[in-house]
């Protein structure tokens, strides 16, 4: 177990996109014989959209967020109270499910989503967050892993929801500075111990390019070295959490 959670911060640290963060987990799960798994961060604002990652059938996902589900959803209404993580089945005891929710239910046992155990986050920020790891049924393996892994589920959902946060909420501020988008993707891949040459293959620019977003960095910063850019950003990360 410890192995697995090892490589599982590791993936995490390195996760730049959605792609990267989804086969973290999906990774992690499989490690645990958990199939499926999906994260949905709900929006701070009711205009706002969902942030759903998650190795679902594309088809189901795309259906759910088309049609708004997660207003209905009795997991995420669940969910949204925070609390200890919960097991699930498509009667949903102690909730009154109405025709749209039931409906839901039956959409969602058609990709074989038929139970799970859900793992409601909010945030000292406020931020309401849960993971699901579902399965086709509630048979004695998963329920017996479920109780199993619990906690380590739970601290995982955490670090997941933690990590996708910091890096995908589209907040390129260091030290109170705005970078810009290839400027603060170069400073952390530096932060990595990557040099320009490095970064240049990664990203799919020429290292003098990467050196000159490092550059500009940098003199936004008003430091005059890479190191104390990654030390500053390191400062701000930590701020963050």
């Amino acid at each position: 177990m410890q192995l697995l959670f090892e490589t599982f911060l590791e993936q995490l640290s390195e996760s730049v996109d959605e792609a990267d963060f989804r086969d973290a987990m999906a990774g992690a799960a499989a490690g645990l014989e958990l199939i499926t798994f999906a994260y949905l961060s709900l929006p701070p604002q009711r205009s706002g959209e969902p942030r759903l990652i998650s190795n679902y059938p594309a088809r189901w996902t795309a259906h759910y967020l088309q049609n708004r589900y997660q207003k209905v959803d009795p997991v995420i209404m669940r969910a949204r109270c925070g609390g200890c993580p919960f097991r699930w089945g498509p009667d949903m005891r102690g909730f009154a499910t109405s025709q749209v929710q039931q409906r839901l239910f039956e959409e969602a046992a058609e990709f074989s989503i038929r139970c799970g155990l859900t793992i409601p986050i909010v945030d000292r920020r406020g931020c309401i967050a849960a993971v699901t790891f579902a399965a086709d049924e509630p048979n004695p393996a998963f329920l017996r892993i479920a109780e199993r892994y619990e906690q380590a589920l739970q601290l995982m959902a955490t670090c997941f929801h933690i990590c996708v946060r910091r890096k995908l909420s589209g907040n390129r501020t260091v030290d109170g500075v705005s970078l810009t988008p290839r400027e603060y993707e170069c400073l952390q891949w530096a932060a990595r111990g990557k040099s320009a040459w490095d970064i240049g293959g990664i990203l799919g620019i020429k290292p003098r390019t990467a050196a000159f977003h490092l550059d500009n960095a940098k003199k936004k910063l008003g430091v005059r070295t890479k190191n104390q850019a990654i030390a500053l950003l390191a400062s701000s990360r930590s701020s963050m959490l």
